[in-house]
């Protein structure tokens, strides 16, 4: 029978195939163990931002509706109020288109109080008409117009005489403000009206609550949220509407 016995060959033949065999786990070892930390870093790294971007989303989503559109903002797109009345249409497009002007050769301007003045001519657009108490001067100077035309306080007084043009309305009744009504600020709670705009949307929220969004100048504002102006504008701020018949 042929010997069994192993040459010293054979031997080491086998223990470098030993040795080979070793260094490649050793190695393929390493490399899963790299991969494996490089994989955990990455996924890390990955979820950090994902953090950061998730955040620094939520931060301008959170912003966006809260402040509103800016004077800066650039308008590209082609507004649509077709969905309301000719009216409110009328008085919506007028708004949109003007919301960031800051003169006007025929309704001239007031520097950091122009308010009343642009939701008049909103107004005017809608289909009011002038009369004995609420004017302005063609002149288009701005301080000859009618106090009813120009200060928020005496524009209230003017509509609570005018109970044909408008109905008061409080915060407290917020399902009956519609888009295109009146709506006045009173930054401290003192009693008289601080600033004036129109609503230019109406949403009944999925808990119920309804989100009121306005459009008005000095700051010009397009869609800024009334509860955002009463919170964090002006804390302890109160809103009040005037509702308007078609």
């Amino acid at each position: 029978m042929p010997s069994t016995a192993k040459t010293p060959e054979s031997r080491r033949r086998g223990l470098v195939l030993v040795g080979i065999l070793a260094v490649a786990l050793v190695a393929g070892g390493a490399t899963l163990a790299w991969s494996a930390q490089q994989g955990a870093g990455e996924a890390a790294a990955n979820g950090s931002a994902d953090t950061m971007a998730g955040a620094a989303g939520a931060a301008g989503a959170a912003g966006a509706p809260g402040a509103g559109r800016k004077a800066s903002d650039a308008d590209t797109e082609v507004a649509d109020f077709s969905a309301y009345s000719d009216g409110v249409a009328a008085q919506l497009s007028y708004a949109f288109e003007h919301w960031t002007d800051t003169e006007s050769e025929t309704y001239g301007y007031l520097d950091e109080n122009d308010c009343v003045n642009f939701t008049s001519q909103t107004l005017l657009a809608r289909g009011w008409i002038e009369d004995d108490e609420w004017w302005f001067d063609e002149s288009g100077d701005a301080f000859s117009h009618a106090d009813a035309w120009i200060s928020s306080t005496a524009m209230r007084d003017y509509l609570e005489a005018h109970p044909e043009r408008a109905t008061a309305l409080t915060d407290d009744e917020r399902d009956a403000v519609e888009v295109g009504d009146v709506v006045q600020f009173d930054w401290d709670d003192s009693g008289d009206r601080d600033h004036t705009g129109i609503v230019t949307s109406v949403e009944t929220e999925l808990d119920g609550s309804i989100t009121i969004l306005y459009a008005g100048h000095t700051d010009p504002t397009w869609d800024r949220s009334v509860d955002w102006a009463i919170t964090v504008l002006h804390p302890g701020g109160v809103a009040y509407y005037w509702s308007i018949p078609e």
